[in-house]
């Protein structure tokens, strides 16, 4: 009798429970070293999905690497959760620490496609928006509170240009005029994934620090204040 996986724990936006963080990873990206049907980000959101983080409670959901349908995805995520808070991870291969995205820029260039086939090689994401916009964290006691702890942490100022700043992007869009906290973070490859790409020195980190790095973050959190 085949073995039947257990249902994904959902997590509820109730106004009597802790606030909803909503927590995105990506799936595996074909052409990487993911293509060993692994990707941290997704690790992440999957392992602290459910999870009680500070006064967050943790959403941990799985966006398609895909440019168009990763935004449609995200959407329907926002209104089902209806979250206080939205932290954004991608997986950053040949970076040594998180990588806290400081900017997300409207437009997209890749020299590879996404996961459906489609390829980007220079176009604005949005033609009517503003060339850039800066994440709402509190990137700076974020990167501080990790290097604290004696985990490998920076600002980044480039988020890329294929897929995870799209999604950046698209998420400050949607937040625009709105009090909720949220941006993105780039993680490294797992050490699994490092070996693969032939190169000794190929920076990777455990997922269990990278677990760690990601709650870290979200401590540092705080709601908005509302009026």
């Amino acid at each position: 009798m085949p073995l039947v996986p257990p249902p994904k724990t959902r997590v509820t936006n109730s106004r009597k429970s802790s606030k909803t963080l909503l927590l995105t990873g990506f799936e595996p990206f074909g052409d990487d070293p993911g293509a060993l049907s692994l990707n941290p980000s997704l690790s992440i959101a999957q392992a602290l999905n459910g999870q009680k983080i500070g006064v967050w409670r943790v959403a941990g959901e799985v966006l398609p690497c895909e440019f168009g349908r990763s935004v449609r995805v995200l959407k329907t995520l926002m209104r089902e959760y209806e979250p206080e808070a939205i932290l954004c991870l991608g997986q950053a291969g040949g970076r040594s620490a998180i990588s806290i995205e400081r900017i997300a820029v409207n437009w997209d260039e890749a020299a590879l496609a996404d996961n459906a086939g489609v390829l980007r090689t220079g176009q604005a994401i949005l033609k009517t928006a503003p060339a850039a916009y800066f994440s709402t964290l509190p990137i700076h006691d974020m990167r501080d509170a990790l290097l604290e702890a004696g985990l490998p942490a920076e600002l980044s100022s480039t988020a890329g240009h294929f897929v995870c700043n799209h999604v950046f992007f698209s998420l400050m869009h949607m937040l625009r005029g709105q009090a909720t906290p949220a941006g993105f973070v780039h993680v490294p490859y797992l050490p699994e994934q490092a070996k693969l790409t032939g190169a000794a020195q190929t920076p990777s980190m455990s997922l269990g620090s990278m677990n760690a790095a990601i709650r870290c973050v979200i401590e540092k959190l705080a709601p908005s204040k509302k009026p």
